[in-house]
């Protein structure tokens, strides 16, 4: 009979298999290798550990356990981790799905996964499958393929097959469906007010159309559906996790959490409470995208977890199911691919050539009144750069606009960066100069962004738009909507206006 100290090691390093931690810094600090080195499962990595190789940190954190699942946030497009200091190669999910071409869909996330293999990242959460029914939704926007259920489910589906044929997992997200909502979930709590029958219609058709293509991990959202469970977030229902996840979609994979630092559940419980009441519900990872400098919340829910388990509010079979759904998907990634062939660059820019030949598929021109002769710059313009602050799922990357591809092309080319807090229009030069360049992302959503784009085409009507979020009203002497704000995308942008 095994005695006391020995159950305890047990359960700590049962109770740190099931946590997948974000540290600062671009070197693993020592609390992170003393968790791995006692059994910690997973690892997050975030564009502020990216500096220089990626594929060092990750040796770094396997010399401590071989075994350890590397996870991160490669959407493609706007949310990107290994690519945040120059922006995406790719255009992301909703310029992917106006081009409605699966093939190329999955050829795109195939891409995306060589580059993950080539650094040694076994989880990708990644895609994110949110029916975007709410154009006013603050957090999902272009990442998602649509607001059409049924191009979403397809799409969702052929980037799953594209991304694991690579040997690295994808997680569809976020369950049961963050589309239709106006809250961000790093912020508030959410409510979907959807009823069951349009849930069904519209929410989950991809999350099944990923589970038919065998995805290895699905990542719940911190939102509350009352048609589901009226009392409990969708992190903690078992109605939601287990119930409708596991015995009606008949997923078997592995259920992580969001991050449990986010407010929509932070503000209402501990970190460690939160943590075990996600296991008890039937969530088998637990993401920690932020952890103390010493990485004392980490500790702490280590711990609660395994004294959940000592006191009876935990199962232990629970707990041990969640584990070995940890183990599969190392057993399926084999420790970590060993990579394959590189990406195919595009010779002037470095970027994919597959992803610069979808931006500039994707991107779409509206004349204005009369027909617009091209190249329509052929002098340096002012681009003026509308950004709103970025939500927390993009993190501290910068805003990919075109004004560097600009003055590649025209020297002297200018920018002016306005924000929700600084946005008086600078000046516009007169007849004579170059048509200015006007920036936005979701103008629809952003009521000063209209203004200033009303003020400016009052005193040049000649002014060029760009829209790098979700497709908006025309407007300008020329509106170019990109699909989406990525690097690949302001190149393409920047191409059509000085190409004849």
């Amino acid at each position: 009979m095994p005695d006391r100290s020995s159950r305890r090691s047990d359960l700590d390093r049962l109770a740190a298999a099931v946590l997948q931690v974000g540290f600062d810094g671009t070197t693993p600090p020592d609390w992170v290798l003393r968790e791995l080195a006692g059994g910690l499962g997973g690892v997050v990595l975030f564009a502020r550990n990216i500096d220089g190789d990626p594929a060092d940190v990750v040796r770094r954190l396997r010399e401590e356990n071989p075994e350890v699942i590397v996870a991160a946030d490669e959407e493609g497009g706007t949310v990107t981790r290994l690519e945040a200091a120059r922006g995406s190669s790719w255009p992301g999910n909703a310029a992917l799905g106006m081009l409605d071409d699966v093939a190329r869909t999955e050829r795109t996330a195939a891409e995306i996964g060589r580059l993950l293999a080539a650094t040694g990242v076994t989880l990708d959460y990644a895609p994110d499958v949110d029916v975007n029914a709410d154009p006013a939704n603050p957090v999902i926007g272009v990442r998602s393929f649509g607001a059409d259920p049924g191009l979403v489910a397809r799409h969702a589906a052929a980037w799953v097959t594209g991304l694991q044929a690579q040997g690295v997992a994808a997680c569809a997200k976020h369950f049961p469906g963050h589309g239709d909502t106006v809250t961000d979930s790093h912020l508030a709590l959410p409510t979907l007010h959807a009823s069951r029958e349009l849930l069904e219609r519209r929410d989950l058709p991809p999350f099944r159309a990923a589970v038919a293509a065998g995805v290895r991990a699905i990542m719940c959202g911190h939102l509350l559906v009352p048609a589901l469970d009226p009392d409990l977030t969708a992190t903690l229902s078992r109605r939601v996790m287990t119930d409708l996840l596991r015995e009606e979609l008949g997923f078997q994979g592995l259920l992580v959490t969001d991050a449990i630092e986010m407010k929509a559940v932070s503000a209402r419980m501990s970190q460690p409470e939160v943590a075990v009441r996600a296991l008890a519900a039937g969530a088998d990872a637990i993401c920690v995208g932020i952890s103390s400098p010493g990485g004392e919340n980490v500790a702490a829910m280590r711990e609660a977890i395994a004294g959940a388990v000592r006191d009876g509010t935990l199962p232990e079979s629970r707990l041990a199911e969640a584990a070995d759904r940890v183990a599969a998907l190392v057993a399926w990634t084999g420790g970590g691919p060993a990579g394959g062939p590189g990406v195919p660059l595009d010779p002037e820019y470095g970027v994919s050539r597959l992803g610069l030949e979808s931006a500039r598929l994707a991107l779409r021109a509206v004349p204005g009144e009369g027909a617009v002769a091209r190249p329509v710059l052929t002098r340096a313009p002012v681009v003026i750069e509308m950004t709103a602050r970025p939500h927390q799922a993009i993190g501290d990357a910068p805003p990919y606009g075109p004004a560097e591809a600009l003055a590649a092309r025209l020297p002297g080319t200018t920018r002016v960066t306005l924000t929700p807090d600084h946005h008086a229009v600078p000046p516009l030069g007169g007849h004579g100069d170059a048509p200015p360049v006007l920036v936005t992302r979701d103008a629809h959503r952003h009521a000063w962004m209209r203004r200033v784009l009303a003020e400016v085409l009052r005193r040049r009507p000649d002014a060029v738009v760009i829209e790098m979020g979700l497709p908006g009203r025309p407007c300008g002497a020329v509106h170019l909507a990109t699909g989406g704000d990525s690097r690949v995308s302001a190149i393409a942008a920047a191409e059509w206006l000085t190409s004849g």
